[in-house]
């Protein structure tokens, strides 16, 4: 496990070392502290970790700024800030938690468990997808996608109920994220790979994929052979 914890206060960010020291023992490969934003970019630059641990408020600068610049990394992002009201924006970014402050170690250790639990359930990928509804955000569980559909910048979530979502992420975007259970099979798809049904192959060597509601959805000719292979191997 490595963690970077961007926080400027020196006394919180010991805390939160401290704290992070103590429930991941020898599972914590490195832990880094960062004071500002230009400092964090500048370490995820060349550096992979697996946590990042983030304040809001950096030396005057919001720390949304480095959360816009790394919001398709494949690592988990938990806010440790005061400022509660931003909470909902946190989680549209797809934060796993988000940690008031004043905290103390029990609150910081649950969302370590989530993570813990995340990474054992999807392998590192998203659980949820966190959309816009009516001003509120709704997570959406991906064991509940058919498929998802590129739609420009944005994704369609197409679920088992019928209904459909915009993500605000775009299919490359969510690609990165998502567990190893999804499938690129065109430039226009993603498809939960428990989904599909069969190959079908028409004319012009056109290929399709049979999904169990019965769509069917095509088959990039670059992408037909790693499917077929996950298929039927």
């Amino acid at each position: 496990m490595r963690i970077l914890v961007v926080e400027d206060e020196g006394r919180i960010a010991g805390r939160i070392e401290r704290m992070s020291r103590s429930f991941f023992g020898a599972q914590l490969q490195g832990i880094t502290i960062c004071e500002s934003v230009e400092e964090g970019l500048l370490f995820l630059e060349s550096n992979e970790i697996e946590v990042l641990l983030l304040d809001l408020n950096l030396n005057g600068r919001d720390g949304f700024e480095l959360l816009k610049s790394v919001i398709s990394g494949s690592f988990h992002t938990i806010i440790i800030s005061a400022y509660t009201e931003k909470a909902i924006t946190a989680f549209e970014y797809g934060v796993l938690d988000f940690v008031a402050k004043p905290f103390d170690e029990r609150r910081l250790s649950q969302a370590f468990q989530r993570i813990s639990v995340a990474e054992n359930q999807k392998e590192n990928g998203l659980r949820f997808l966190a959309v816009k509804r009516a001003g509120n955000i709704v997570l959406i569980d991906v064991n509940e996608l058919i498929y998802i559909k590129g739609a420009g910048i944005y994704s369609e979530l197409h679920l088992k109920n019928g209904k459909q979502e915009l993500h605000d992420k775009s299919l490359e975007k969510l690609e990165q994220l998502l567990p190893a259970s999804f499938e690129r099979i065109h430039k226009s798809y993603i498809v939960p790979i428990g989904q599909s049904m069969k190959i079908t192959v028409g004319s012009g060597s056109k290929y399709h994929l049979l999904l169990e509601n019965g769509e069917i959805l095509p088959i990039g000719r670059t992408r037909y052979a790693a499917l077929k292979e996950k298929l039927f191997h």
